[in-house]
């Protein structure tokens, strides 16, 4: 049955419900704060680092040990991150069939009893049923085994060195270090096409939540559902919204989904502040990066190759605002070592350049034209 396009303009505000929220997204972390003004202008005032659902994804088959050390999307995960220098966790919330946000990345959980593998979808069940999976809270209770799908298909169990509880986005407002932001995505199913009206019931859901308990934590909001976004954006003025997308590295029905030109265009008409786009996106499409910026919207990516220093650090010269990253030891150790440092010399050298000086540290930084050439090749190689 065909369903009805989603129309932003007959979408009631929500903004006198916004009482307790701040408008400015300060975060001790983000020491100059993230501003976003009534008019929707949002400035993002750093380079930012985001863990991927909180110290990291899991690929349960990995044989990187890091991609299995603390299980996703939990508390312990999120505070496990917050001991390093990041700004922001990055995290998936969906909403119960009795209406509770809870924070979860797949669409469906596998399980298995009596030998028999099955799978429920996470908005089918009610609260007490989806924290039943998994490790419990109480002690000596024992949750039902969590599986997960590998990419080629293969059902395998759950297993990470160091395990926790599924939680609900209000725990995560209550017991994850208050300095770190968040950064949440509305999830939604790519192979659903939602009427508005169910839309606008989730989004209401979680607003309450965050109204409720956000308190001063900076908070981005993320969603590939373009029209989640637009509504999202609709509904409330207190927090940014960002667009996700693929970048055209996989392809949808839904064409606002298929390029970085197509994101600014969902941005542009929906007010929303930002992009985030997969890193391969963007390489293979270097010239969005300026188009994006002259729409005075913010960039920020994901993806595998967020793993590697030399690849954040490329984004950083390019303009880029930010990083979502899996190795947030590593690649927030890294960025104190090469933007930090880049940002002393420029500032040291404006300073000697008044004296007849020049730093030979300078040559760290790439040319306009060494820059052009770089992107072109890193291009070429993702293209292959």
């Amino acid at each position: 049955m065909a369903l009805t396009a989603v129309h932003v303009s007959n979408v009631p505000n929500l903004d006198q419900v916004a009482k307790k929220a701040s408008l400015s997204l300060y975060s001790t972390r983000c020491s100059q704060g993230l501003e976003l003004k009534m008019a929707a202008s949002f400035k993002i005032p750093k380079f930012l680092v985001i863990g991927h659902r909180g110290h990291g994804m899991n690929i349960v088959q990995s044989s990187d040990s890091r991609m299995t050390a603390i299980k996703e999307n939990s508390i312990l995960s999120f505070n496990s991150a917050a001991k390093f220098p990041i700004d922001f966790i990055e995290f998936d919330v969906q909403v119960t069939k009795d209406d509770c946000p809870v924070i979860f990345h797949d669409d469906f959980i596998l399980s298995e009893e009596n030998g028999t593998v099955f799978e429920k979808r996470v908005t089918e069940l009610c609260l007490a049923e989806f924290l039943c999976y998994g490790t419990q809270r109480e002690a000596g209770k024992e949750g039902k085994c969590l599986l997960r799908k590998t990419k080629d298909g293969k059902i395998v169990k759950w297993n990470v060195e160091t395990d926790d509880s599924l939680c609900t986005l209000e725990e995560a407002f209550q017991k994850v270090e208050p300095s770190l932001g968040f950064n949440i995505e509305l999830k939604f199913d790519d192979n659903i096409v939602y009427q508005q009206h169910h839309l606008i019931h989730v989004l209401q859901i979680i607003l309450q939540v965050v109204f409720e308990f956000a308190k001063d934590r900076s908070i981005i909001f993320s969603s590939f559902q373009p029209d989640a976004a637009q509504l999202f954006r609709k509904l409330q003025n207190n927090y940014p919204v960002f667009f996700l997308t693929n970048g055209g590295t996989e392809l949808y029905y839904d064409v606002r989904r298929n390029s970085l030109e197509e994101a600014i265009k969902v941005c542009l008409e929906g007010g929303l502040q930002g992009i985030v786009s997969e890193i391969k996106g963007v390489f293979r499409n270097p010239g969005a990066v300026p188009k994006i910026k002259e729409s005075k919207l913010s960039l920020l990516t994901y993806g595998k190759l967020n793993n590697v220093p030399e690849a954040v650090y490329m984004q950083h010269l390019m303009g880029i605002d930010g990083v979502i990253v899996d190795f947030v030891k590593e690649i927030s150790q890294a960025v104190d070592d090469m933007i930090k440092p880049v940002k002393a010399v420029i500032a040291e050298e404006r300073l000697s350049q008044g004296n007849g000086e020049t730093d030979a540290k300078s040559k760290l930084l790439f040319s306009q034209q060494e820059l052009s050439f770089l992107l072109k090749l890193i291009s070429e190689l993702i293209q292959h």
